[in-house]
């Protein structure tokens, strides 16, 4: 397993929190998200996706919720 670190510019509110965590948790590979205080961490296996594409993923679903992706 690996765990993949996106910070965000200001926290998730609860819905949002929920929603990333949801539709990342669908994600062949994905074994876990938490979504708190401005950071996603994602525990997925590398042998099934990579995490390149989990980035990619992440960034995009959370920047459609209206948060920035501090680099």
């Amino acid at each position: 397993m690996k765990k993949s670190l996106i910070h965000v510019q200001k926290e998730f509110c609860a819905e949002c929190s929920l929603a990333i965590t949801r539709f990342m948790r669908n994600m062949d590979g994905v074994e876990s998200v938490e979504a708190e205080e401005g950071i996603v961490a994602i525990t997925f296996d590398e042998t099934r996706t990579d995490e390149d594409h989990i980035k990619k993923i992440a960034r995009e679903n959370i920047e459609k919720l209206g948060y920035k992706i501090e680099e």
